[in-house]
């Protein structure tokens, strides 16, 4: 609408057509540049508010009680008193939970935060009001760790629940569907195999999606459609900047757990010769405690001159490690065989674990202390600060070490902010500046944007502009059925049309 350009003095749509074409300064460029992705914001901007109004004329048809029959002996049992920040984002779900429209919230924490804790106060708020919940992770491996974690949480509780993975034997699987189908479980932990058509529910109620980036939109709507209304809840550790987040969820409802539990040691990171890092190994070793050594990739690549995992573990086990008990995982092993390798780490059984990034998320050794990252410029920043997250988590203070020999300026500059900071949050605006918006945030979501000018790296103001100025439309015209908004809804009828599943809340 012209009223719009003129308040945010803005070209019109053919001088910007016009500048981006045949600019003749680069100052040009940049304007026509800025005005189309003003459209492509104020359109994503508009979506999201027709969206957001659709979701909460959606009623769930129940309300939840706060009953504190599996809360409170929950909570006692824990062993640990929960952080402010635990209890200030349990107050916040349950709050939504209680609203007659659907939730959907991101919790974002950072690596050892304390989100799945969270996440099962939550689970058991729909438990104790007769409802069912589930809880899915990208990978079998982390599905595993939360589901031994949910046993260690809720033993004594009159909670019952199972782990459904592609891993898990085909009778048993059988088995835990008509129990969730009849409402004999309360709560599933599972992978990407709880999103099969063959998966019913009685009364799915909440759903929590772990590491959320890694699903792509049409895999949370298929979740979505296993629950009449269902609050969703999403998980990441890898901190989203606030652009990213707006562009991302709209005004979707977000918590942060920006405390770390009492008690987890600190956690040193350089960038050091392979030598260093191995004799960390074998010290740490000595002392009693646990290490990993992680490769990029799996076999030796003849294109790429990386240490592979299968090759340098022979090579580790009999040289730097002979003596030691060492220990291989990486995501071609058969599933009952990683999920072994990572028990028997878990349980002391093994003093280093070779591995590749299958470790990234979720597993938590506490006697863990040395992280030593092989070709360490061959992963993004949120990789590395993963890998790190997964020592420091016991009392021991825990070195990582960065083996590389970087190539290019951006890849020194990963290294170099790693070292200087373990705050997730500057991290994640790094990672942004960095690799800009597709790669940070992976090609499924970043695809699903569908951007061809705004670039979200350092478009925040027009982000935040055409934002209130598509609210501010809205709220005047909520259909968009005014003459002088008429090419606008025009707009964005075609460019949303195909992709309305993917302006999903989550």
């Amino acid at each position: 609408p012209p009223a719009l350009l003129a308040r945010r003095e803005l070209l019109a749509r053919p001088q910007a057509l016009t500048a981006v074409h045949r600019p003749r300064s680069p100052a040009e460029l940049e304007q026509g540049r800025r005005r189309l992705a003003y459209d492509e914001l104020l359109l994503l901007g508009l979506a999201w508010s027709l969206k957001h109004r659709q979701v909460r004329q959606n009623a769930k048809g129940f309300g939840y009680e706060v009953k504190r029959s599996l809360l409170t002996p929950f909570k006692a049992g824990l062993g640990f008193e929960l952080t402010r920040a635990q209890k200030r984002v349990i107050n916040e779900l349950f709050e939504d939970m209680r609203l007659p429209s659907p939730m959907t919230r991101l919790l974002q924490g950072d690596v050892g935060s304390g989100k799945t804790v969270v996440a099962l106060a939550a689970l058991l708020l729909a438990v104790e009001n007769g409802r069912q919940g589930a809880f899915l992770a990208p990978t079998e491996i982390l599905a595993d760790q939360h589901y031994w974690t949910f046993k260690r949480f809720l033993a004594g509780l009159p909670v019952r629940f199972e782990l459904l993975t592609s891993g898990v034997p085909k009778a048993r699987r059988e088995r835990i569907r008509r129990q969730l189908e009849a409402g004999e479980l309360d709560l599933v932990v599972g992978t990407h195999a709880l999103l099969e058509g063959g998966v019913k529910f009685k009364n799915l109620a909440l759903a929590v999606i772990d590491e959320q980036h890694r699903f792509g939109v049409r895999q949370r709507t298929t979740l979505r459609q296993k629950g009449a209304a269902l609050d969703l809840l999403l998980m990441t550790a890898t901190p989203i900047p606030r652009t990213l987040a707006l562009a991302l969820y709209g005004d979707l409802d977000v918590s942060t757990l920006d405390e770390m539990p009492p008690g987890r040691a600190s956690v040193h990171t350089e960038h050091a010769l392979e030598e260093r890092a191995l004799e960390a190994v074998r010290r740490a070793a000595a002392a009693g405690r646990q290490a990993y050594v992680v490769y990029p990739i799996i076999n030796e690549s003849a294109r790429l001159d990386l240490k592979a995992a299968v090759a340098e573990y022979e090579r580790l086990k009999t040289g730097a490690f002979a003596g030691l008990k060492t220990a291989l995982v990486h995501g071609r092993m058969p599933s009952a065989k990683k999920v072994a390798a990572m028990e028997d780490f878990a349980a002391g059984h093994t003093d280093v674990l070779v591995a590749t990034p299958v470790v990234e998320v979720g597993v938590d050794v506490a006697n863990a202390s040395v992280m030593v990252i092989q070709n360490a410029d061959r992963f993004g920043l949120a990789g590395l600060h993963q890998l790190r997250g997964r020592i420091g988590r016991g009392a021991h203070p825990g070195q990582c070490f960065l083996v590389s020999e970087p190539r290019t300026d951006t890849a020194r500059r990963r290294l170099q902010v790693v070292c200087e900071t373990t705050d997730g949050f500057r991290i994640g605006e790094e990672d942004l500046k960095l690799r800009g918006p597709g790669e940070a945030l992976g090609t499924a979501q970043h695809g699903e944007l569908g951007f061809e000018a705004a670039d979200l790296a350092k478009d925040a103001d027009l982000l935040d502009a055409a934002r209130s100025d598509a609210e501010a439309l809205i709220n005047e015209d909520p259909d968009l059925v005014k003459p002088e908004n008429s090419g606008l809804r025009g707009r964005l009828v075609a460019r949303y049309r195909d992709r309305w599943q993917s302006i999903d809340l989550a």
